[in-house]
Parts: C-alpha cells; sequence; structure tokens
C-alpha cells in the first residue's frame, strides 16, 4: 500500500473521532500541486530547480500545516500531562474520579495516539518533501525541512516527546498487556555514558536524546527545554541567562542565548520537563535527593542576597 492510502486510511480509521479537532498535513493536496507542476512542464525541461507555483502553494501551505500540527500536538500533551502531574485540589478531585472512572487508562490511551499523530504526519511532511525533490531534481525540500527546525515547527524536534515517553515510562510495570508492548517502545538510562532517552516510533523511526546538561555536564535536573530544543538542568539555564533560579527562566533577556547554539530568544517558551523529572525521581532517588538540595540550597542562599539587597536600596544605603 502507498504512504498516500495508508494516511487516508488512518485519518479515517478508528481515531477519526480522535483526529476531527486536530489539524494535519494535506498531503494529497500537496501531492496534486507536485503533479500540476509536473504537467505544466515544457517538453525537454524534465527537472526545474525553481517552480514559482510550488515556491508559492507548496511551502507556504506546508509551513501553516506544520505549525498548526505542532501547535495541536502541544496543547494537547501539556492538557494531558497537567492531569497526570495535578496537585492541590485539582490532583485531589482527579484522584476521588478514579474510584469510579478508569482515568488513568483513558490518559495512556490519549498519550498512544498523540504518538502516532505527530508521527504520522511527520512522516507524511518528509515523503511529500522528498517527492518535491524527485520533481524538481532539487535539495529545496531538504531545505526546507532545516527551515521547519530552525523555526522550531520541526514535528519530531518537539520536548513534549520525551515528556510523553518519560509519561510512558512512569507508568511501566504497573500495567499489563497492550500498554507494556507500547511503552517497551521507550528507554531511558540515567547510569549509561552518555544518559540517553531512546524512542521507537511506528514506522520503525528511531530517536534519541542525550540527558547530559551541556553547563553542569551532569544528567538533568529539574529541567527545562529551551525552544530551541536543547536541555538543562533548570539553575544552568538560569545561571547561564544572568537569572535567580527562584525568578526563573521566562524572566530572562530576550536576547539570552542558548548555551550551546548560540539562539536568541528561546527562553521566553522554555518547556518545564515535569514527567522527566518525575522519571529521574523514581529511578534514581539518592541522586534527585542530592540535586534537590543543592539547588533549594542556592534558592534560599540568592532569595537571601537578593532581598537582603532590595532591602538596603530602599532605606538608603
Amino acid at each position: 500500500m502507498k504512504f498516500g492510502e495508508t494516511f487516508t486510511e488512518y485519518l479515517h480509521g478508528d481515531q477519526e473521532w480522535f483526529l476531527e479537532k486536530c489539524s494535519h498535513v494535506e498531503y494529497k493536496s500537496l501531492k496534486k500541486v507536485l503533479k500540476t507542476c509536473r504537467s505544466c512542464k515544457p517538453l525537454g525541461d524534465s527537472c526545474k530547480s525553481e517552480c514559482q507555483l510550488c515556491d508559492q502553494k507548496f511551502f507556504s501551505e506546508l509551513t501553516k500545516e506544520a505549525s498548526e500540527i505542532n501547535g495541536c500536538f502541544s496543547s494537547r500533551v501539556r492538557h494531558l500531562l497537567d492531569l497526570h502531574v495535578a496537585s492541590g485540589m485539582q490532583g485531589y478531585l482527579l484522584r476521588l474520579r478514579r474510584y469510579f472512572k478508569n482515568d488513568q487508562q483513558a490518559m495512556v490511551l490519549e498519550g498512544r495516539m498523540l504518538v502516532e499523530y505527530v508521527t504520522m504526519n511527520a512522516i507524511a511532511i518528509r515523503k511529500i518533501l522528498k517527492k518535491y525533490d524527485k520533481v524538481h531534481c532539487s535539495e529545496n525540500g531538504r531545505n526546507f525541512k532545516s527551515k521547519l527546525r530552525a523555526e522550531h515547527i520541526e514535528l519530531l524536534q518537539s520536548p513534549l516527546l520525551i515528556e510523553l515517553a518519560a509519561f510512558y515510562l512512569s507508568f511501566n510495570g504497573e500495567k499489563k498487556g497492550e500498554f507494556n508492548e507500547f511503552s517497551s517502545q521507550f528507554s531511558c538510562d540515567f547510569d549509561a555514558t552518555p544518559p540517553v532517552m531512546k524512542l521507537r516510533l511506528p514506522h520503525s523511526i528511531k530517536l534519541e536524546y542525550d540527558l547530559t546538561c551541556a553547563v553542569c555536564l551532569d544528567v538533568v535536573f529539574n529541567s527545562y527545554a529551551l525552544s530551541c530544543g536543547h536541555l538543562f538542568c533548570k539553575s544552568c539555564a538560569c545561571s547561564s541567562a544572568s537569572v535567580l533560579i527562584f525568578q526563573g527562566l521566562k524572566t530572562a533577556n530576550p536576547e539570552s542565548k542558548c548555551p550551546i547554539c548560540r539562539q536568541v530568544g528561546v527562553y521566553a517558551k522554555a518547556v518545564h520537563m515535569v514527567e522527566l523529572d518525575m522519571l529521574l525521581k523514581k529511578r534514581c532517588k539518592d541522586y534527585w535527593k542530592e540535586r534537590f538540595a543543592a539547588e533549594r540550597a542556592e534558592t534560599t542562599k540568592q532569595s537571601k542576597e537578593f532581598w537582603d539587597a532590595e532591602a538596603k536600596y530602599l532605606i538608603g544605603y
């Protein structure tokens, strides 16, 4: 079966109810644009690296679709994970509901559908870009994929995929059957050199993430992913941006750069990797306690120095 048929079957299959409110790649429409381009070329001009029709319709439409899919994926994953890590009154009510309804099972199934959703659309983008380059005998499609990465809308670049994997690994062993079969596609080794998380997604896609903080060179703790995708300990990211830990990454100067790739403005949309930290706490209790105590001590020290300085300023010292 060709991918176009597989993708259509996915969109209108068992998960159609889940996909109704989700954006997706208009694979057939984009393929028609390429067919139109191919049919209108004069004889003898079988390859043309630039095509105004494709440049206007193809890439602008694909950018819009990738952005919408990324936004939909991010919002739904955030909602799912917020429910999982809920605390206070919200957490109490959710735990109470679990006596009457298997919400945990529903969360697990939704996470699985979200993984398949982002994977299928990522494959669709990859396939259609390959077709573009084949029709035009160019590398514009490959360059466009790099452009998606630079604009942080490349679907498999999302740090929320790491969060979903950590979400599943936290449940591993607590469920049986189909759940364990799916969660086995994710693995995380905090003791490896370097510490690593591996994802085996549908259709033989393999991803690997280094869980080393590039600043302290240790396993990331209370980690944040900057919008460029790089992971850091919260304290290390704050130090690099010259902000205090208790102030948080959101207060960083808009011109602050990622310590690795040096991109500007990557702090404003940083993602707190709560599930990853929960997994670290579960698997490496002593290490987590040690890092927690150190960060709390440093936060207390910074807070005291800050408020002492503020008090001296107010009284004129």
